[in-house]
């Protein structure tokens, strides 16, 4: 079962149990300066869907999805802005779906023709008419009306705590060259998958060992650019912790998806930080207390292009723990 810390809104189902958790996403494109979504055909049930799927062991609900959408139609996007989960009843009880936008863009989508038969491009209004199921329209809604805010078309930034590292009173060299404990090389290899999830090109670390060991996997499986940054390491934030903030304001300078990776000390500059850019309501949900984030675990901001860099959506997960 996943451990990221994405939990679902069980209004309608307070107390009840999960039976089956999947997840999946909407794919969408722009078609004309239209918005337009994918339906999937399934011929098991003959009705219209979205892309999802129940989660395997030893993945995160966000590495569902991307798997569940690239087995079905061949589309290895990255996730976007997270959609509200659904809940409804099958035969072994309560399913939740997590759902996320993910955008199309040209990419050739091939139904794996068992599963899925069909596609179909379709204007929302038209796609929440065909779906079989009547709660899949409650994500159709919050991506249009995403869409009409200018908040749909978004790239991530991402902030990651280093894996766990060897304790500190058994290590005697320098504490830049303190290594990862074996959990946290463990940690650093699921971080990497984890992160496949959102496919940040670009990743903005601490130089000190344990930062750099735990982007390794992913940065040499994704092939991502990697950059050190000093003002991100312990020492550095305590003697000027306003550098370590310009470090992480100096992320929306590109607008496109990042990981910056640094220690815990460092946390509460970063968070405070990106809080400058996102309404309280969204600023309420960043970690505010001791420890911030556990050893590799990530929050995840999806920023709206355009002068004002804005914020629009958090979420926060911790790699599969074994």
């Amino acid at each position: 079962m996943s451990s990221d810390a994405l939990v679902a809104d069980q209004t309608d189902h307070p107390g009840e149990p999960v039976a089956v958790t999947a997840a999946g996403a909407l794919p969408w494109r722009l078609n004309k300066d239209q918005l337009e979504v994918l339906l999937i055909h399934r011929p098991r049930y003959d009705d219209w869907s979205w892309p999802k799927g129940k989660i395997d062991d030893g993945e995160t609900i966000p590495e569902c999805a991307v798997r569940e959408v690239s087995e079905e139609i061949g589309l290895t996007g990255a996730l976007g802005i997270p959609l509200p989960p659904i809940h409804y009843h099958v035969a072994s009880g309560l399913k939740v779906v997590y759902y996320w936008a993910v955008r199309v863009n040209g990419d050739k989508l091939v139904p794996d023709g068992k599963e899925v038969d069909s596609v179909m491009w379709c204007a929302p209004d038209k796609a929440a008419r065909l779906l079989s199921n009547p709660s899949d329209v409650a994500p159709l809604e919050y991506l249009q009306d995403a869409h009409d805010r200018g908040e749909l078309n978004t790239w991530p930034l991402l902030v990651l705590r280093h894996a766990k590292a060897k304790p500190r009173s058994s290590w005697s060299k320098a504490e830049g060259e303190r290594p990862l404990a074996a959990t946290g090389t463990r940690q650093a290899k699921a971080v990497g998958r984890l992160l496949q999830a959102w496919k940040p090109p670009r990743v903005v670390t601490s130089p000190w060992l344990r930062c750099v060991a735990t982007v390794a996997p992913y940065a040499k499986a994704a092939g991502a650019k990697v950059k050190l940054s000093e003002a991100l390491t312990e020492h550095r934030h305590e003697r000027n912790p306003k550098k370590t903030a310009a470090v992480v304001e100096g992320l929306f300078d590109k607008q496109r998806p990042v990981v910056v990776c640094t220690h815990r000390p460092a946390l509460p500059t970063v968070f405070g930080q990106l809080a400058q850019h996102m309404p309280r309501h969204l600023a309420a949900l960043l970690p505010a207390e001791e420890p911030y984030l556990s050893p590799g675990e990530l929050v995840v901001c999806h920023v709206a292009p355009g002068a004002k860099n804005r914020i629009v959506a958090v979420e926060q997960f911790k790699p599969f723990d074994d």
